[in-house]
């Protein structure tokens, strides 16, 4: 029997190959990442499959699908994940190497409630993680999480009999089948696919091409868990200057990037410009609305604000309501209010029947993308983003912060703007109009334009995200004049990953 796991063990040792390894803070707002070493070793993620099951079972569930992304680790870490699981009494169905959207077809497919994806989507080499659920197509939230966190930690797992292991062979072509059926193009079109050597390249050109595209352009399609050329995140610049250089090398009607676990889909339009997934969101939005009356969209607090004033939902008597960033987040409210589509900046997009089963795919999400390009055969997609009204939003920027000290931060942010608000505060000579509170904080100015800082849930990082409806300079003024300047006063917040 494994003991409760201790945070302070460290690699080449000898307890640390006799004890359970979990650093507390692995355990996120919807997910559980770690650094795989010095963060959490093989036993503790067998204690995590302990705990993982034990909970699963006083949720009156004991089948559950588990399967891996393509990094050099993760399928050991699945197998320690299935020792625990088996040990907790639970049925544990693998479907192997997979893309977390995979992982949810397979609850689908294989009548499973739960699943456990070991994967660090788009994080960096040497973080690893498990994205989990037991109420399909819903994964885990804070409460949730909490109660796993408790089990482990405090080692209150129980052992029970029963438990078995099934390899299951055919998910993958049945996945592909199913997502292509999304999509029947007639509009013949040059797509790039662009994978960053992660775990989506051994599925998404294949689904692309039974989609009907004439031609997909496979770019870093290889599985190379070294991610040779760049991180496999379609919201990071690196990512999306190299399609929008694919795009104009081919000259191709658009690029679609997929992340490390093929759950979120960047866009690069056909002039080689991005086009961050909130626009595309609001395109999709105006799309389905006229076909779909008075549907409601979710979409996440990094969003454009543009969603709220838009003409064309108005007159298709859409609605939309701002929520939480988070994949678990807007995936449950999507589900929770029966909306038709759930949009996030960081290019997750939920789909409610008829479109999608209400989880995040990006391959779904692509298909969703051609059909709206399909269904109009005059424009092209620079068309359709030129049609926009005018918003100048900025790349997601994440200064580093520590997970035990980024909550706190961001709570004494909020107290600062609030203050500063009802002080009558202004920035660069503009009044604040409101504060949205639900997710860190989003400052609203009387021009439309806004600030966000808010917590990173998966990262010991924070985010920033600010919108301009003036222009791209007032855009980069908010930014360092304003929000970084803020947050530079704060001696726990470090560099930026990226900025403006």
């Amino acid at each position: 029997m494994l003991s409760a796991p201790r945070a302070d063990l460290k690699p080449n040792t000898f307890d640390y190959e006799n004890l359970p390894l979990v650093k507390a803070t692995g355990f996120r707002e919807y997910d559980a990442r770690w650094l795989f070493g010095p963060e959490i070793n093989l036993l503790g993620v067998q204690a995590l499959g302990l705990g993982l099951g034990t909970y699963i079972h006083e949720l009156g569930q004991k089948r559950i699908v588990v399967a891996h992304d393509f990094r050099s680790y993760s399928l050991s870490i699945k197998q320690a994940l299935t020792i625990g699981l088996v040990a907790a009494g639970c049925e544990v169905i693998d479907i192997g190497l997979a893309v977390s959207p995979m992982a949810y077809f397979a609850q689908f497919d294989l009548d499973a409630p739960c699943v456990a994806m070991v994967t660090a989507s788009h994080n960096e080499n040497g973080w690893t993680g498990v994205k989990m659920g037991a109420q399909r197509p819903l994964t885990f939230g804070p409460d949730e999480m909490g109660r796993l966190k408790e089990i482990v930690l405090k080692g209150e797992w129980k052992q029970r009999p029963g438990g078995s292991v099934a390899h299951v062979a055919g998910v993958a072509e049945r996945y592909i089948a199913d997502v292509a059926s999304r999509a029947s193009l007639t509009r013949p079109l040059k797509v790039v696919a662009a994978c960053g050597n992660g775990t989506a390249g051994a599925f998404a050109p294949e689904a692309l091409r039974r989609m009907g595209v004439a031609v997909v352009v496979e770019m870093d399609c290889e599985l190379d868990y070294t991610f040779p050329k760049y991180n496999p995140n379609p919201e990071d610049s690196v990512m999306l200057h190299a399609m929008a250089k694919a795009v104009r090398e081919y000259d191709a009607d658009v690029a679609l990037g997929f992340d490390g676990d093929g759950d979120r889909c960047g866009v690069v339009d056909d002039e080689g410009e991005e086009i961050f997934a909130d626009k595309i969101g609001l395109m999709l939005a105006r799309d389905l609305s006229a076909l779909h009356k008075d549907a409601t969209f979710v979409v996440d607090v990094k969003s454009t604000g543009l969603f709220a004033t838009d003409e064309v939902l108005k007159a298709n008597g859409a609605s939309t309501v701002y929520w939480k960033t988070g994949h678990s987040y807007i995936k449950r409210k999507t589900a929770e209010l029966g909306a038709l589509a759930g949009f996030e900046k960081s290019g997750h997009f939920f789909f409610n029947p008829p479109i999608g089963r209400g989880y995040d795919d990006g391959l779904v999400a692509a298909a969703a993308i051609l059909s709206m390009l399909d269904r109009n055969p005059g424009k092209k997609l620079s068309d359709l983003k030129k049609a926009l009204p005018v918003a100048f939003t900025s790349l997601t920027m994440s200064p580093h912060c520590a997970d035990e000290e980024k909550y706190g931060v961001v709570e004494d942010v909020v107290r600062e703007y609030t203050e500063f608000a009802n002080g009558g505060g202004t920035i660069l000579g503009r009044k604040i109009t409101d504060l949205v509170t639900v997710n860190g904080v989003r400052v609203a100015l009387e021009d439309g334009s806004w600030v966000l800082v808010r917590a990173s849930s998966n990262k010991p990082e924070l985010v920033v995200v600010v919108e301009s409806t003036q222009s791209e300079d007032d855009m980069r003024r908010l930014f360092r004049e304003e929000v970084k300047p803020r947050l530079a006063r704060r001696s726990q917040v470090g560099a930026y990953n990226q900025e403006i």
